[in-house]
């Protein structure tokens, strides 16, 4: 979390959006966590795996679906789209970010039971 709080400093937000995720890979690398941009990752329907796949920008330790954001707060649709990316993806792990935010916005989505 400590790595996450050097992105509060940015002022611009609408500017520097573009420029977080790079400086957030660059922070991960510089803590030898494992991590992978751009990754395709498979899209299930039930147990179905679907031939389109998904795009996600940041995947951590093969097992953290990572979302950054920079908008005025986090809400209810951002939620649940998010808990919809885990369930379709199968990952029972992800955190959420927004820098964009007065302060640093963040949360940490668990799925105990995946359901079809």
């Amino acid at each position: 979390m400590e790595l996450l709080w050097k992105f509060t400093v940015f002022q611009d937000v609408d500017f520097w959006k573009g420029f977080m995720k790079e400086a957030f890979c660059y922070e991960l690398k510089l803590r030898e966590i494992k991590f992978e941009r751009q990754k395709e990752i498979g899209i299930y329907y039930k147990d179905f795996l679907l031939p389109k796949k998904y795009i996600r920008d940041l995947i951590v330790e093969d097992k953290i679906l990572v979302e950054l954001k920079a908008k005025s707060s986090l809400d209810n649709v951002d939620d649940a789209q998010f808990i919809n990316y885990l369930k379709a993806t199968k990952f029972k792990l992800g955190l959420l970010f927004n820098f964009g935010s007065a302060s640093l916005e963040y949360k940490r989505k668990v799925l105990e039971k995946l359901n079809p």
